[in-house]
């Protein structure tokens, strides 16, 4: 059985990238520290790993080109939140950074609290702190 998973994103410009991504305090790979072509960010207690490889490494991988990300979105990737205070500072970072902010940090449900961005390569990001106390049951 599968026991990890990688993320695996093609951007336009790696140290581009990686300036966004320490601007917004996303932290990085410390086994991993890539190079001109690639940068690992590492997330979450689990570790989650997202690979960012230059475009056409990317697309030497996948054999087909990548998404344009202008016209449509090839994920959502959804990472968690300890606070509404937290949400609200990575929305300020990704907008500072020049990030799109395309959903304002709001709550839904009454229970989930969250905004959503694009990087400077149009992925898609949702970033969610959810008070599971009032989840209903």
């Amino acid at each position: 059985m599968p026991n990890s998973i990688w993320l695996n994103l093609p951007v336009k410009n790696v140290a581009k990238a990686r300036e966004f991504f320490e601007k917004i305090d996303f932290p990085f790979n410390p086994h991993h520290p890539g190079g001109d072509d690639c940068l690992s960010l590492k997330l979450g207690t689990n570790e989650f790993i997202v690979m960012l490889f230059a475009q056409p490494t990317f697309e030497g991988f996948v054999k087909t080109s990548a998404a344009d990300t202008a016209t449509s979105a090839e994920v959502l990737i959804s990472v968690g939140a300890d606070t509404r205070q937290e949400v609200d500072e990575i929305a300020a970072k990704v907008t500072a950074a020049g990030g799109n902010l395309f959903a304002k940090p709001a709550e839904t449900d009454g229970w989930m609290y969250g905004c959503a961005f694009q990087d400077l390569d149009g992925h898609r990001w949702n970033v969610l702190y959810m008070d599971m106390s009032q989840m209903p049951q």
